[in-house]
């Protein structure tokens, strides 16, 4: 009787164990009010300026979180898939190379977009609200020779292409 008692207990909590394995949940789509919602922004052309020919250029892009905390994204276009270029924020407009300001984490060519994360995180809470008195410009670098590949005027210096 006891045997029969220990084989019925065995299958009770193997089915037990099965049928939740086996349970299939929906996923939960939805967020916290504000939460994954990135819809203040400013964005500014790089242009090529690239030595080699290879028409490097691309955006980068400003984006205030509820946090206010400022991402950066920045997209190139015709990267060198095995490059991997430094992103600087420099003072002056383009063509002054003054100070370097800010170090951006790298681009990588096979992407175009950061290698560590999509955004670049500034957790100044001041950033953002003075982009646009910022006297600086964004330069992309070809490692080998740091030369600059693509550049961009931020701030006072240019009119951002696309707002929000």
């Amino acid at each position: 009787m006891k045997t029969y008692k220990t084989i019925i207990l065995i299958i009770s909590i193997s089915l037990g164990i099965l049928s939740c394995e086996q349970e299939r949940l929906d996923p939960v789509l939805t967020t916290a009010e504000g939460g994954g919602t990135l819809n203040t922004y400013y964005a500014y052309t790089l242009d090529s300026t690239d030595p080699m020919g290879d028409n490097v250029y691309g955006r980068v892009v400003f984006y205030k979180t509820t946090l206010d905390q400022t991402l950066v994204q920045i997209s190139l276009y015709n990267t060198d898939e095995a490059v991997s270029y430094p992103a600087l924020v420099i003072d002056g407009a383009v063509g002054t190379e003054m100070t370097t300001s800010m170090t951006f984490d790298n681009i990588d060519g096979a992407t175009g977009e950061f290698t560590e994360s999509k955004f670049y995180v500034i957790a100044d809470t001041a950033f953002y609200d003075s982009i646009m008195d910022l006297d600086a410009h964004v330069n992309i670098y070809m490692p080998s020779d740091d030369s600059i590949v693509a550049s961009g005027n931020i701030g006072m210096n240019a009119d951002p292409v696309e707002t929000n």
